[in-house]
């Protein structure tokens, strides 16, 4: 993950709340292909959990999380792990490859310094294979938040962490970096939460609860909780929250 302000990653927390993010992205993996004896970066490592695929398939795996927390739970699974600013990558063609799920949207500060540093790390001919948050990701959720924290006085377009761009406007940026794009897509991918959407408000929408006063903060994610409720849950009780996803495979040139 990235720093981001109002944001505290908790290991526990995100396993329990979040443990979908790591294994619907088994198809990621795929696409990367990894090898062994090749040298990958996991940029937005988080936890770890898919860090342990890749080294699974024989790669040598450097995590990169700006979260204390989530570098410390990576280095208990056996990760190099590293704590690292994304858009401050200092590698200088370590890398064969460069990987990332679900965290190249919390990057939002400056996303064309993101993608440089990818490609200073990457070998000449390396390949970056991410997924990431893409137009239209949680647009309820974060509609809701928007328009509950406006409710209630506060400023949620300033407290909003995420970076969800367009197939165009990525493939625009990675191509600016000096990238070929040989795949790239967006699709919808409504996903079950594992509890209620106030869990995953509590452990993902932290930059804008930070805002509120935290007497306020349990009464607002009830808020929202009641506004989505009639479309995101079922008459089970079930959750769905209203996921997209931008995926691509994109090459560093082998003279670059």
């Amino acid at each position: 993950m990235n720093a981001v302000a109002g944001q505290r990653w908790d290991a526990d927390a995100y396993a329990r709340n979040g443990r979908f993010v790591a294994d619907l992205a088994a198809s990621l993996v795929d696409w990367l292909a990894p090898r062994a004896g090749e040298r990958i970066l996991d940029l937005g490592c988080g936890d770890g959990a898919l860090s342990e695929k890749l080294v699974e398939a024989g790669a040598q795996v450097v995590g990169a999380d700006a979260s204390p927390e989530l570098v410390a739970a990576a280095r208990e699974r056996g990760i190099d792990a590293q704590l690292v600013d994304g858009q401050a990558l200092a590698y200088d063609a370590e890398f064969d490859a460069v990987f990332s799920n679900a965290a190249l949207h919390w990057m939002k500060r400056d996303p064309d310094a993101v993608l440089a540093g990818v490609a200073r790390a990457l070998k000449p001919g390396g390949r970056f294979v991410a997924e990431m948050g893409g137009a239209g990701n949680i647009a309820a959720i974060r509609g809701a938040l928007h328009e509950r924290m406006a409710a209630r006085g506060y400023d949620a377009v300033a407290a909003d962490p995420w970076f969800f761009p367009t197939v165009a406007d990525y493939r625009r940026r990675l191509e600016a970096a000096g990238f070929s794009v040989t795949a790239i897509e967006s699709f919808a991918r409504p996903t079950l939460l594992p509890g209620d959407i106030g869990g995953w408000l509590r452990t993902f929408a932290q930059a804008f609860l930070a805002v509120v006063p935290e007497h306020e903060r349990e009464a607002l994610i009830r808020d929202v909780q009641d506004s989505l409720h009639e479309r995101l849950a079922n008459q089970a009780g079930q959750w769905t929250a209203d996921y997209v996803r931008l995926r691509f495979v994109a090459v560093k040139p082998a003279g670059g």
